[in-house]
């Protein structure tokens, strides 16, 4: 006897797709940069889109960039613009951290040239882009401006940097002073130009300052024009007796008498003046 084979069973459903990842822009920023007041304004106007804060060494900026770690980057310049688009913030001033026992210490600021005696250090990781700083070369270079602090707390000698790495790796032992005639560090938004996506726009009208119903930023306009549709209509509904409402204060818009009415009981007082200004009638002889 043959038998029909029995053909294998086939699921007649299939497990729900899982849904798509929520969006989420990835910031990269480097040491000294304070993002603070962006992140917060993000989290202000676009509450379901979350900001995640990555923080990288000045040097490894661009390759995170590059390679998709992060959408944009505080950086600073100078930036590859063939691959790179940059947006200027601020450039910081430039300062010498010295002890504060030092010399320097008692002075507002300093020259290059009033360094040329004194030991300045030069770390590898230095964001100022100058060969050779003022001043004596130490005999080795430090690996870090960290490190390099606390070589500056060691009297092996002095540090020039951006104002804000010298208040990132502050010490109560030392202090700073700005330095003239030296380069200075700027500061950009940047991000791969061929990755400029939606969120990174936006990022870009927080960094810009444009307000929530700036007509500039892609979000922004979309919500102003939704807001205005809404509002033409409001403005033209009619009340309950078909009439178009009328301005706060019950006057017709456009039109006036050009005759302000008087206040009440102004007549009653109008008269009661000029009584009093006539005085009492003489009597006739």
């Amino acid at each position: 006897m043959t038998g029909s084979a029995v053909p294998p069973s086939v699921p007649t459903s299939s497990a729900p797709a899982a849904p798509p990842a929520s969006p989420c822009f990835r910031l990269a920023y480097v040491p000294g940069v304070t993002p603070g007041k962006w992140v917060r304004i993000w989290q202000d106007r676009l509450p379901d889109v979350p900001l995640e804060l990555r923080q990288v060494t000045a040097a490894e900026a661009a390759d995170v960039l590059r390679d998709g770690g992060a959408d944009a980057g505080l950086v600073r310049l100078p930036v590859d613009r063939t691959v790179f688009s940059a947006i200027p913030l601020y450039t910081e001033t430039t300062v010498v951290v010295v002890p504060k026992d030092h010399i320097v210490a008692a002075v507002d600021q300093v020259s290059a040239e009033e360094l040329a005696d004194e030991i300045v250090l030069h770390p590898l990781d230095d964001t100022l882009g100058w060969e050779r700083p003022p001043g004596q070369p130490a005999f080795e270079r430090p690996a870090t401006t960290e490190d390099a602090i606390e070589l500056v707390a060691a009297g092996i000698g002095l540090l020039i940097v951006p104002q804000s790495l010298a208040r990132l790796y502050h010490r109560k032992d030392l202090t700073y002073r700005p330095v003239t005639d030296v380069p200075e560090s700027s500061v950009a938004l940047s991000w791969p130009e061929e990755a400029t996506t939606d969120l990174v726009d936006d990022f870009i009208g927080i960094v810009r300052g444009r307000t929530v119903n700036s007509t500039r930023g892609r979000r922004a306009t979309a919500e102003a024009e939704a807001k205005d549709g809404k509002g033409s209509k409001e403005g033209k509904r009619p009340g309950k007796d078909g009439a178009r409402k009328q301005p706060a204060g019950g006057r017709t818009a456009g039109r006036s008498t050009g005759k302000p009415k008087p206040a009440r009981g102004a007549r009653g007082g109008q008269a009661r003046t000029g009584a009093a200004k006539r005085g009492k009638p003489r009597r006739r002889s």
